[in-house]
């Protein structure tokens, strides 16, 4: 029996798809795991879309979206343009066991 790697971007089908994954990982993951989501998303784009809409090159977002990168955040703000995300901000609830 032969098995295939598994890929997230291949399930990141709609919009809503991608909102939900980019908010659990927002919810869940760290700085690492965010670029490496929003990786995946515009892979399930298109990096070439992703590419021309952002006026960077394939590479370019390659490296800046892979495990380990730290991109700028004007970067991280053109691609998620580019997928059709936005950053939303929203009061942190305080905690319940808090004096």
């Amino acid at each position: 029996m032969e098995t295939s790697k598994f890929d997230i971007a291949e399930y990141l089908d709609s919009k809503e798809m991608i909102a939900e994954y980019l908010n659990s990982v927002l919810e869940d993951g760290n700085n690492s795991d965010m670029i490496i989501a929003i990786g995946h998303i515009a892979k399930s784009i298109g990096m070439t879309k992703i590419a021309e809409e952002t006026g960077l090159s394939r590479p370019s977002l390659y490296k800046a979206l892979s495990d380990g990168a730290k991109p700028q955040f004007e970067t991280i703000m053109k691609v998620l343009k580019a997928i059709g995300g936005q950053i939303r901000i929203n009061p942190i609830s305080a905690k319940k066991n808090a004096p």
